[in-house]
């Protein structure tokens, strides 16, 4: 009779915990495409730092900001950067269990931001798009045949969406008849309130480099209250369309100020701060890892080759062999 009551309560948990929606979440690691192939020793360090998903990010590329051609998949591509490196990753990641989100990347040349890509005539535009979909539809088809658990089908391309809804409706449809898995798409964090078509996808997807502090080295406690804002929007977002929050980039560079702006990469900002770099990493894991509309997110950003990156003389946003490594291990051990 106490076997039958253990029983019957575990399966009571078990269907409690499922109407909260508590999932495992995605302890992700945004995986930079390189030179070369990879083997087991690049896949051990993603392991040890207790990430249970990369994100693989092959990459076209754009001339400029009006220019309407895609290039990818070229020979001058850095072997990462194509369908075949994507796939080598992908398969040596998997040998370790680590699961999959395929994330094709913009690069606009000269580093120009891509949410304002932008095209000038109707032409344009249709080429823009028959472009894209080439891109995206290749790897949406690699991601299908490597059974990749999510399939990101654009990031930070906010003029592109607003000034052609229908395609991007159209373009969904179209990778819904090559792709099965799960999609997202990687909203700029001052995007994400717009995007048209959330209803369509499995997760909101939100590069998160919200501003948090204006401290120069900012504190747990105030980067916390410097969420709070933030906090409740994305909450009523991810409500208001049912689909949970998942941060399709996340992560501090780990210099002073490295919670005002975010998303700034600036050569210039060389002073090392690494205290900053793991306070504001604390405090976002402490604002949504435990929410149960949260999905998780992958951090930015993790190279190959964890013995010759990133260490304390370091300031740019790769936590590898920096305090904020530790930080990240912690969290992604302790909340599953």
């Amino acid at each position: 009779m106490q076997y039958l009551k253990c029983k019957f309560l575990g399966v009571i948990l078990l269907i409690l915990t499922a109407c909260n929606g508590q999932v495992e979440k995605i302890n992700g690691v945004s995986f930079v495409a390189s030179r070369d192939n990879i083997n087991a020793t690049h896949v051990k360090p993603v392991v040890n730092v207790n990430a249970n998903y990369a994100a693989i990010m092959p990459f076209g590329f754009v001339e400029h900001l009006e220019h309407p051609s895609i290039k990818h998949n070229t020979e001058r591509q850095w072997f990462g950067e194509k369908r075949a490196g994507a796939k080598q990753y992908i398969e040596q990641l998997r040998k370790a269990k680590i699961k999959i989100m395929v994330k094709p990347q913009i690069w606009v040349r000269r580093g120009e931001f891509t949410g304002e890509i932008k095209m000038t005539s109707e032409a344009s535009w249709k080429e823009l798009e028959a472009a894209y979909s080439n891109f995206i539809l290749e790897y949406a088809a690699l991601a299908q045949e490597v059974e990749a658990e999510i399939l990101c089908i654009g990031t930070e391309l906010q003029k592109f969406i607003e000034h052609r809804p229908e395609y991007w409706v159209q373009l969904i449809n179209e990778i819904k008849k090559v792709y099965s898995g799960k999609l997202t798409y990687a909203a700029n964090w001052d995007e994400y309130k717009t995007t048209p078509f959330w209803d369509k996808l499995d997760f909101i997807g939100i590069d998160a480099y919200f501003p948090v502090s204006d401290m120069q080295t900012p504190t747990v406690e105030a980067c916390i209250q410097g969420w709070k804002a933030h906090k409740s929007t994305i909450k009523s977002i991810s409500e208001k369309h049912n689909k949970p929050i998942l941060f399709t980039e996340f992560g501090y560079r780990s210099v002073d100020f490295s919670g005002k702006k975010p998303w700034v990469f600036s050569r210039s900002m060389t002073k090392v701060n690494l205290e900053a770099q793991v306070n504001t990493t604390k405090a976002l894991f402490e604002t949504f890892w435990r929410e149960n509309w949260f999905a998780g997110g992958f951090v930015w950003k993790w190279f190959h080759k964890h013995n010759e990156v990133g260490g304390i003389n370091n300031s740019q946003f790769t936590p590898q062999n920096k305090p904020a490594e530790a930080v990240i291990k912690h969290y992604y051990n302790t909340i599953k």
